[in-house]
């Protein structure tokens, strides 16, 4: 089956990637989404622009669609770079969200596509431990209580997750970020040929809205 996966960069379009290719479909695209808002409904924003070197660490052909981000006619955008490709299915890394799984299944039913959701509902430590195992994903956004300024840049890891799992407990924090809570960026994997190094990054933070983001400015890939 050919397939095209939504690529944001961040742990769950490269676990959606991942699953794609032990299931051995023919991954012929990886498709991101620019947004104009900040704020979408729909897509992941900080560091958007890495997914070109991402999909070349890969070795996928990356589409890149545009938006302005106005609610609804963003989803009719992504409509539109599906509709050109020749491709069976759409593979999201939806986790909870109903709103965008909704929006994702009925392209693809528009389209006549088939599409996949793996992660869809699976337990939320469970899979981050699963990731863990997998990626070097690091959080590059936050904005929510509980997550301050030091966790932009933090390596997921086995220490990272029990603190989730307390600021869930605590304040309710989704433990995959699913809420908006936080956002990631995937530097490795085992299915990148190269590894991506930061070179320069610089962290915006805002304390009225306890929110922020890591800005990669410069980054290149590393030879594995």
């Amino acid at each position: 089956m050919r397939v095209a996966v939504l690529y944001s960069g961040g742990k769950d379009s490269n676990y959606a990637l991942y699953w794609a290719l032990k299931q051995g479909f023919e991954v012929k695209y990886l498709i991101s989404m620019v947004s104009e808002r900040e704020d979408s409904y729909m897509y992941h924003v900080p560091n958007i622009h890495l997914t070109e070197l991402q999909a070349r660490a890969i070795g996928i052909p990356l589409v890149k669609g545009f938006t302005s981000g106005e609610k609804e006619k963003e989803v009719e955008d992504m409509k539109a770079v599906l509709e050109g490709l020749k491709v069976d299915g759409v593979v999201a890394g939806a986790l909870a969200s109903e709103y965008q799984k909704r929006r994702v299944d009925r392209v693809a039913r528009e389209l006549g596509l088939e599409s996949f959701a793996p992660a869809w509902h699976r337990d939320p430590v469970d899979y981050m431990r699963e990731l863990i195992g997998i990626f070097d994903a690091v959080i590059v956004g936050v904005s929510a209580y509980g997550l301050d300024e030091s966790w932009l840049g933090r390596r997921i890891d086995e220490k990272a997750l029990n603190e989730l799992v307390s600021l869930h407990e605590r304040y309710g924090i989704h433990v995959a970020g699913e809420g908006g809570e936080f956002e990631t960026f995937v530097r490795d994997a085992p299915f990148f040929r190269a590894r991506i190094v930061f070179d320069e990054v610089e962290k915006k933070w805002d304390e009225c809205n306890y929110s922020g983001v890591l800005e990669v400015k410069k980054a290149h890939l590393e030879r594995k």
